[in-house]
């Protein structure tokens, strides 16, 4: 009776918190200054046809910088509240037989998808966090498979992966620094630069991703 009733309240507040929200979304009031057209008229020089590539990567690149800083500190802080000795084996043989079948089929599918959403990121909708999340789907997904352990700690290799989208981001702030302005890239390597910077953010952004299931899955399991 009492669980119903905590399962009850908890499905209230929930209701209650999403219809507030909902309010004062419709509440809120009409924007003031229109940011499209100043968008449009520089899409040319931004280095991709996107406008909202164009925004994340290029008109307001440092808070996408500033993001993947947060979502690797929130990575870090997951690693700081585990334990130490998480190693159980792993049991290869207790998943379904049908999972690992489908799954092998299914990963190298969602790394072309993947591939796919990084290069059209430039001249439409996709970029790094998209194609960072699906990889990050397949990585758990082999894990349910029991293809993949879980990731007791990260090793070098890993921590590699991990900071690499961050630290490719900032040399590349600091390198534009010489021109004046951080992260105000040359018309002409544009493209090139952010290209560099999505394709190494794909790759941390799906290690960050996948970390936070894999790291804290009860099944342990060292990192290869």
């Amino acid at each position: 009776m009492m669980a119903t009733l905590r399962r009850l309240g908890v499905m209230l507040g929930a209701a209650a918190f999403a219809w507030l929200l909902a309010d004062s979304l419709f509440a809120l009031p009409a924007p003031v200054i229109d940011l499209r057209p100043l968008v449009s008229e520089n899409l040319a020089r931004s280095g991709v046809t996107h406008p909202v590539t164009a925004v994340l990567l290029n008109f307001r690149g440092f808070d996408t910088l500033l993001e993947i800083a947060v979502m690797l500190v929130a990575l870090l802080g997951v690693l700081a509240t585990l334990s130490a000795d998480r190693t159980p084996a792993v049991d290869h043989d207790s998943a379904d037989a049908m999972l690992p079948m489908f799954s092998r089929v299914a990963a190298p599918l969602m790394l072309l998808c993947a591939l796919y959403l990084l290069w059209a990121g430039a001249f439409r909708p996709g970029g790094a966090f998209q194609a960072g999340a699906l990889l990050a789907a397949a990585l758990a997904l082999l894990h349910l498979a029991r293809l993949i352990p879980a990731w007791s700690s990260p090793l070098p290799l890993l921590r590699s992966g991990l900071v690499a989208g961050f630290l490719v981001f900032l040399a590349i702030a600091t390198a534009l620094l010489t021109e004046g302005t951080m992260l105000q890239y040359p018309p002409a390597y544009a493209g090139l630069l952010i290209l560099a910077i999505e394709s190494a953010l794909t790759v941390s952004l799906a290690l960050i991703l996948a970390g936070l299931f894999l790291f804290i899955s009860s099944d342990g399991g060292a990192q290869k």
